[in-house]
């Protein structure tokens, strides 16, 4: 192997013993008879040390060498409580396994302001970056600790189809596809099929989602492909079974974070205040009446994001439940109870990250439903047949991943927390 030792791995038990690690070079400082190169690879930092009378045809390579270069090098561990981590490796062997070219298209640690575009255009320089790998760190923890929860909670993991021969919701903003000859579309969220599968015997089900919707959002906080957690549990007696999960996930995810990213999280300069449980309720007719004080805003309109951000100053809590909302606001496979659906929102620090529903499962109201939507039901034989054959009462939610982090990491864009963004304009990298 090029490494024996990630930087964070070398111990006490390590010294005067010969090891070897591997990384990009950060800096070189050459002081003629000796050079220090600050080595780095996922974990931090870590010096090596050149000597030039002990070996000057490596000493010579060594420091010919540009920034971001990789290498593997090779020495004795030895204690020097003056560098980081308190050791050093001094240098006797050293493979150059790949040299950057220069210029940099972007600096990794120098303190010059690079436009997000740029950023973006170079997401593989980018991400060498303390504080965006500390983004995607911290992403990692919050999928594996969610599914941690998940599975504790007797849930099962399942994987959809991307593909689809209708919309998972009816609508117009899907993207279009050629599939063979015939048309298909990128699923707007798995919704369907695990609504589907609580009629198997699969009745605790949860999927990390993608969402391919061809809205044409310009906006912070929209992306046109993005992920989720999205679970479906069956046996419910209402919507409330379905937002303790969730809200119990996040208190789990968040407390999880804390302990295990505290790095991360100083590299962001994030403090977090982990709210207790239950999360509050709020019901729509309330929102109305907070909204209706300051502007136009009738019942049955859509909270949008203004909206949102100015409900969020009339509270005193950063992550609560609105629910209660109107029927006609909601997709046709949310339980009704009067004019009213057994859906919920939830909200953190005015946003949206999670909504969900008790779903109906009675096979005539959803029919029923979807005609007086004007749906053509033909075109969800699939779906419909499920229901038809022994369906229990169920619900579930979409928890999305980057708007949870957006809001956990005060990061004022949402294409900081995926990857490679996909957005109406960017198509690349």
């Amino acid at each position: 192997m090029l490494r024996s030792h990630y930087s964070n791995e070398v111990s006490k038990k390590d010294y005067g013993k010969k090891i070897r690690i591997a990384g990009w070079i950060e800096d070189i400082r050459n002081l003629g008879g000796i050079a220090f190169i600050i080595l780095r690879d996922r974990a931090g930092r870590m010096q090596i040390t050149a000597i030039k009378k002990q070996n000057p045809e490596l000493f010579k390579e060594i420091v010919s060498l540009t920034r971001e270069s990789v290498i593997s090098a090779y020495g004795i561990c030895q204690q020097n409580s003056k560098v980081m981590n308190g050791w050093e490796l001094l240098l006797e062997e050293m493979e150059v396994l790949a040299k950057a070219e220069t210029p940099l298209p972007m600096g990794v640690i120098d303190k010059v302001n690079v436009d997000f575009d740029t950023r973006l255009d170079n997401r593989i320089i980018d991400l060498r970056r303390d504080e965006v790998k500390a983004i995607f760190m911290i992403r990692h923890s919050f999928i594996h600790y969610a599914s941690d929860f998940l599975r504790k909670k007797g849930f099962v993991e399942v994987h959809t189809p991307k593909i689809s021969a209708s919309s998972s919701e009816g609508g117009t903003e899907v993207f279009k596809i050629d599939y063979f000859g015939r048309d298909a579309f990128l699923v707007q969220s798995p919704q369907l099929y695990k609504q589907m599968l609580m009629a198997s015997g699969l009745d605790r089900v949860y999927e990390i989602a993608w969402y391919f919707r061809a809205e044409e959002h310009d906006t912070s906080r929209h992306l046109n492909e993005s992920t989720a957690i999205d679970i479906e549990m069956a046996f419910i007696e209402s919507e409330e079974d379905v937002m303790k999960v969730a809200e119990e996930l996040t208190d789990y995810a968040i407390q999880k974070i804390l302990d295990e990213n505290s790095e991360e999280l100083d590299a962001l300069h994030v403090e977090v205040d982990l709210p207790s449980l239950p999360y509050p309720r709020i019901s729509y007719d309330e929102v109305v009446e907070i909204l209706q004080k300051e502007i136009d805003f009738k019942w049955g309109d859509d909270l949008g994001t203004d909206e949102e951000n100015l409900l969020a100053k009339h509270l005193d809590y950063e992550l609560y439940f609105i629910k209660d909302f109107p029927l006609e606001a909601k997709p046709f496979y949310a339980m009704p109870s009067g004019k009213y659906a057994r859906a919920f929102d939830l909200e953190y620090k005015g946003m949206e990250i999670a909504s969900g529903a008790q779903r109906i499962h009675d096979y005539s109201l959803l029919v029923q439903r979807m005609n007086e939507l004007g749906m053509k039901t033909e075109n969800f034989e699939d779906y419909l047949k499920a229901f038809r054959y022994g369906m229990p009462p169920h619900g579930g939610f979409g928890y999305g991943i980057e708007r949870f982090l957006m809001r956990f990491l005060n990061l004022k864009n949402i294409r900081e927390c995926i990857l490679f963004p996909r957005d109406r304009k960017r198509l690349r990298p």
